[in-house]
């Protein structure tokens, strides 16, 4: 192929793109030809291929099978960010997939002082504190740190947690509405602890979330914080940016959750 004077930089790149363009046109499970076909194809040496398939190992779009080889991933879980019909925020629909949980721990304890600010409560004040394994389909997805107000969910159980929607929970047992969330979003790697419970090699990339969610009258009802995969989740939003000038000085649209 040409370009075989170029730099490694280049023709990692090259490489890259073309793994790409062989993962959009195949299926999941599908096999990827081998290393030395792929060589021979592409008239590289193995270090710069696999450089190239390192890279789109950590993003979740091919995986190793040891004996085996290559093949497309699975299909990411897609959570798609949708404008509100305000245009000030944005709504969150569900995630595809079947969702459930499995709890890894359930106490009750005292907010603490990081907590309490969040949850604008005092740090002597009791909260029920969850923390749970999330898996679609039957395969983790996220670990999630759930802190919420004990006087809200009197009588919550362990089991509550391991299916269904929480903020259904709290509107059809608690009579608590969510009505707004400020959520941020960052990458991060993941733990040796991390990496157990999601079935995933130690510092794979990650999406860290944290939310605060409150009620229609502005009182905070949850604090949350989860990691989920890197490899098999992401957010897509579409936005509609307008006419320049009609839009001049109206607020910007901001995710929220």
């Amino acid at each position: 192929m040409a370009g075989e004077t170029a730099g490694p930089a280049y023709k990692r790149t090259r490489v890259r793109d073309y793994l790409r363009d062989l993962v959009e046109a195949r299926s999941p499970g599908d096999p990827i030809p081998s290393e030395r076909t792929l060589c021979e194809q592409l008239e590289v040496s193995r270090p710069t291929l696999r450089s190239a398939v390192d890279e789109l190992v950590s993003t979740g779009l091919i995986v190793r099978e040891h004996g085996r080889g290559m093949f497309v991933a699975p299909a990411k879980i897609t959570q798609q960010l949708a404008a509100a019909t305000d245009d000030h925020a944005f709504v969150l629909p569900r995630a595809a997939g079947i969702w459930a949980s499995r709890v890894l721990e359930f106490s009750v304890v005292q907010a603490g002082a990081r907590v309490g600010r969040k949850l604008r409560i005092s740090p002597a004040v009791e909260i029920v504190y969850i923390a749970r394994l999330r898996l679609v389909d039957g395969e983790p997805m996220a670990i999630e740190y759930l802190h919420v107000p004990a006087a809200l969910v009197g009588g919550l159980q362990s089991t509550d947690m391991e299916s269904g929607d929480f903020y259904e929970l709290l509107r059809d047992a608690y009579d608590v509405r969510v009505h707004e969330a400020e959520q941020s979003m960052e990458p991060t790697v993941v733990s040796e602890k991390e990496a157990r419970l999601l079935t995933v090699p130690v510092l794979s990339p990650a999406l860290h979330v944290e939310r605060l969610t409150t009620d229609r009258t502005g009182r905070p009802v949850e604090y949350v914080h989860s990691l989920y995969r890197g490899d098999r989740y992401r957010i897509v939003s579409h936005l509609s940016l307008g006419d320049a000038d009609q839009d001049a000085g109206r607020p910007q649209l901001r995710p929220t959750d």
